[in-house]
């Protein structure tokens, strides 16, 4: 990509859901956009939709050699000014009876891959003083639950790192903003991948990727390190974060070896 005036923003899993849609609204704020993910074709429909310079990145996260080339393409853009790491997926089982290859994954995708492009992208953006980086977590990283317990696990690292983060970067007086987007039941093909009927969840708990995004991008500005989208989900939150496990194990939606 060439360096220009305009702020260039990388994200990851952008093929679909709440990645598309940041492409979307950070293209109408003038950005031009590396966009990584598996499905090159759902890219190059994404890009073509777009009125901005769109490149295109084929990765995939939860392999060194994706993770590597997503990293170089961080590092040889001068004028990356922000890092949506939303890359991300789930699984339904019981943690021992999962295909263990699925949970290796999603720890070096959700894990591994945020920490090394988290990385990637800071050595830059600490240097011009400058810059962003969003990662996308969830809700689910304040709870626990049965039948999906690295998913909580890694979500709850994830706002454990980008809080770190924050307090690293204020010590240094740093301009840099980390986030960590933490959103409920979303309308995307997330739980459609899962083999989740959204008929089982009531549907004031689904949210727009568009609102999700608003929400994350005025976070940003306001310098927010965890935003929560929605009332319901921050009232959720607000009742649940402080709870000792001893409480919360019993406040759980059981798991019953089927998709709802």
């Amino acid at each position: 990509m060439a360096s220009g005036a305009r702020p260039v923003a990388l994200i990851t899993g952008a093929s679909s859901g709440i990645g598309a849609t940041f492409a979307q609204h950070l293209a109408s704020r003038g950005f031009d956009l590396i966009l990584v993910a598996r499905r090159a074709d759902k890219l190059a429909e994404l890009a073509a939709r777009l009125p901005v310079t769109c490149e295109i990145l084929t990765a995939d996260l939860a392999t060194d050699d994706g993770v590597a080339a997503t990293a170089a393409a961080i590092r040889g853009c001068a004028s990356l000014e922000l890092l949506i790491n939303n890359a991300g997926f789930g699984t339904l089982g019981r943690f021992w009876a999962t295909d263990v290859a699925g949970q290796d994954a999603m720890h070096r995708v959700h894990v591994l891959a945020t920490m090394l492009l988290t990385r990637a992208a800071l050595e830059g953006m600490t240097a011009r003083n400058k810059g962003g980086v969003i990662n996308v977590s969830s809700v689910a990283a304040f709870s626990v639950n049965e039948g999906n317990v690295s998913y909580c696990a890694t979500k709850a690292w994830m706002n454990s790192f980008t809080e770190g983060l924050a307090l690293e970067l204020a010590g240094a007086n740093s301009n840099v903003k980390v986030q960590a987007l933490c959103p409920g039941f979303t309308i995307t093909e997330f739980h459609d991948t899962l083999g989740v009927d959204r008929r089982g969840i009531p549907n004031f708990l689904w949210m727009k990727a568009d609102d999700i995004v608003a929400a994350s991008l005025r976070g940003l500005e306001k310098g927010k390190v965890i935003v929560v989208p929605g009332w319901i989900y921050k009232t959720v939150v607000a009742f649940m974060d402080p709870l000792p496990f001893a409480i919360r194990r019993h406040i759980r939606r059981p798991f019953r070896d089927r998709r709802v």
